[in-house]
């Protein structure tokens, strides 16, 4: 009964060029006006308006802005233009709803010449805007009218989603699915064949350890606490644990890191012959394996201490990992920079320019400082920063994200983008995909987020490989760095927990997707 009554509504949405023809054209026996806008949230301001256009006319067209082109914050659109053309042709009122795929409605005004053109009484309150002298324009040029609405009550639709983080990230992805025929099915199977892909990791290795103690009391005189010791583990942590995380998801990986010569160096050995990972590991004398101990009482971060050295590495030690690279066979080199050493503005030229040309090229600069910055790795096939990096790189705190990205795009040159926005989710682009759009964060409880940036990178560098769509790379990054979020420490992800994951998702969709469009 229900999609007997939804597809009764859905057939009120039509495209311009069938809405063209059943209304006819101008001049015309029944009079059509015409409504525009977002309506991202139907609220009463837009009944009124809708119940008021409907009187002056035989038909009301309502056309709504495409998502692309909707960029008032960070969760717009709010609601997808799918379901937003259906919320509206779900109104006895609404003769018929169209997506107009235009920044601006002027070609639509244009296209349809509707007779009447219907704005709300709040853009008359400071005399007409630009935007609306323009339209007003195109209106008047061949013989339509302007009417506003009586302002009685005023809703802003931007003020009401700025109240609350919106909650409809689900029905986001699969609206993004349906519209790319991306199925969990193919999400499901894309994780089968990332298997026994040949991936080389370039990398500083980073030891996270959690030194976990009880509060005991703390000094009279001075704001120190004193604490009991329980116990400490070790983790491996950057270059090592994305390597780790693409071991565990099937493909075959080779990892070349620096290390220094002190029982750590023993421990990341160990660590990558278990996992069988093959490992060329640099012994550099001159600097210790980085350590980053995070010491915890009754649960709480209380403080951390790390143990590094970031001077540049020598000629020598740069020779024999552009070396390694030159060497190695595979399908994909990845750069993991924590800005340890390895990677500067000296050694990724020269880095980058071992690679292979058919070989796909990702980067990943994740630095808590300011030393790094991702636009230093040029025309990579794949970047994946955090927007505080990103903004860092631009010196731009104040654009949108999709304003940034497009930036950051055209001057790395890169081919993708997977933007991190943390419990925002990803923002992703690209060359073939310059407008971008969003996949939400997929973490039900955030124990500890330390090492999703490390799993979205393996997942999605594997997907793309596979795949060669963004969408599914973005996606199955995402989970992947949702089961991070879900442990404490920085610990592998296996395609199993992403396959579960997914499951779940997919259960809490009240929407089904098959392969037809």
């Amino acid at each position: 009964m229900a999609n007997k009554i939804q597809n009764q509504y859905s057939k009120k949405i039509v495209s311009i060029p069938k809405l063209k023809k059943i209304i006819s054209d101008h001049p015309r026996k029944k009079k059509v006006i015409l409504c525009h806008g977002n309506f991202d949230v139907v609220h009463p301001g837009h009944v009124r308006h809708l119940i008021y256009a409907k009187s002056k006319a035989d038909i009301l067209v309502v056309s709504i802005t495409a998502d692309r082109y909707i960029q008032k914050g960070i969760y717009r659109p709010f609601v997808p233009e799918n379901l937003r053309a259906l919320n509206l042709a779900a109104f006895q009122m609404v003769d018929f709803v169209t997506i107009d795929y235009n920044p601006k409605p002027i070609k639509i005004l244009s296209n349809l010449k509707p007779d009447f053109f219907a704005k709300g009484f709040e853009y008359t309150s400071d005399g007409l805007p630009p935007a609306t002298k323009e339209e007003a324009k195109v209106v008047e040029s061949y013989g339509g009218e302007m009417i506003f609405t009586p302002g009685d009550i005023v809703y802003s639709s931007t003020e009401l989603l700025n109240l609350s983080q919106p909650k409809i990230d689900n029905y986001k992805l699969i609206n993004l699915m349906q519209r790319n025929k991306i199925t969990f099915d193919i999400l499901r199977e894309t994780l089968r064949k990332i298997r026994n892909l040949k991936v080389h990791v370039i990398g500083d290795t980073i030891i996270d350890s959690y030194t976990k103690t009880n509060l005991i009391g703390g000094h009279l005189k001075t704001p120190t606490p004193s604490v009991s010791y329980q116990e400490k583990t070790d983790y491996i942590g950057g270059a090592g644990i994305v390597a780790k995380h693409l071991k565990y998801a099937g493909a075959n990986v080779h990892f070349t890191t620096i290390l220094g010569n002190d029982p750590l160096k023993d421990f990341v050995l160990g660590e990558m012959d278990k996992s069988k990972i093959k490992i060329n590991a640099i012994i550099d004398n001159t600097r210790p394996t980085t350590n980053k101990n995070t010491i915890i009482s009754n649960g709480y971060k209380l403080l951390k201490i790390d143990k590094f050295d970031n001077h540049p590495i020598s000629e020598k030690i740069l020779n024999k990992i552009k070396n390694s690279i030159i060497k190695q066979k595979t399908d994909a080199v990845i750069f993991s920079d924590f800005r340890h050493g390895i990677f500067n503005k000296t050694s990724i030229p020269i880095l980058a320019s071992s690679i292979k040309k058919e070989v796909f090229k990702v980067a990943d600069s994740q630095v808590a400082t300011r030393w790094g910055n991702i636009t230093d790795f040029k025309n990579f096939d794949l970047l994946t920063p955090n927007e505080k990096e990103a903004r860092f790189s631009l010196a731009d705190q104040d654009s949108s994200i999709s304003e940034l990205t497009r930036r950051l795009i055209e001057k790395t040159k890169m081919n993708n983008l997977i933007l991190k926005l943390g419990e925002r989710g990803v923002f992703a682009s690209g060359k073939k995909y310059i407008s971008g759009f969003s996949i939400p964060a997929f973490t039900s409880k955030v124990i500890d987020a330390v090492g999703a940036g490390d799993a979205l990178l393996a997942y999605a560098t594997l997907s793309m490989l596979a795949t060669k769509s963004i969408f599914i790379a973005s996606i199955l990054g995402s989970v992947a760095a949702a089961c991070e979020c879900e442990h404490e420490g920085n610990v592998v992800i296996e395609s199993e927990q992403v396959i579960k994951k997914l499951n779940s998702i997919q259960e809490l969709s009240d929407y089904k997707i098959s392969n037809k469009a």
